[in-house]
């Protein structure tokens, strides 16, 4: 960690600023707490800023997010980050079935909520597993599926870091 420690701030932010789908500015935030005396505090530490942010930075996070197995946001470009855990789920290569509920899905959701469906499709149990949560979560009220949403983006995040931070 005393690497970590010791970045330059801009430093700081290029290493993490990937954690966050387009929204460097939490790390930025987190930047001023140092030091980390490990990982888990300095994730922390980044959802500490995510708490404190407010409803709508909160919100402006969360629709930052791609929509799941979108055939026009891959085309668009996803975070490299995003990329890769899609594909590590196998949502870079659905059928045409599965693209068109996974489409459905997507549309109810962000519908009903105002933002993108978010899981950390790592630990979602693959396609299945995410279709069902999608379906599950659907019948959520809107403040305990905006938590959940922002839990969600913590659990990203960890997964994230820990990426970065292992050798």
């Amino acid at each position: 960690m005393s690497d970590i420690n010791t970045l330059t701030r801009k430093a700081f932010i290029e290493r993490f600023g990937l954690l966050f789908e387009h929204n460097p500015w939490i790390v930025a935030q987190a930047e001023t707490m140092r030091p980390f005396a490990d990982p888990e505090a300095l994730h922390a530490g980044f959802m500490k800023v995510v708490a404190h942010s407010g409803p709508e930075a909160q919100l402006a996070l969360l629709r930052a997010h791609p929509k799941l197995a979108d055939k026009a946001q891959v085309k668009a470009g996803l975070t490299k980050e995003s990329a890769s855990e899609q594909a590590s789920v196998g949502l870079n290569a659905l059928t045409e079935a599965e693209f068109a509920r996974f489409h459905e899905l997507n549309t109810a959701y962000e519908t009903r909520f105002g933002f993108p469906f978010i899981i950390a499709v790592r630990l979602a149990g693959g396609k299945a597993g995410i279709l069902n949560a999608m379906e599950t979560r659907l019948g959520n009220d809107a403040e305990t599926e905006f938590a959940t949403a922002l839990s969600e983006v913590g659990k990203i995040v960890w997964l994230r870091l820990k990426d970065v931070v292992t050798p």
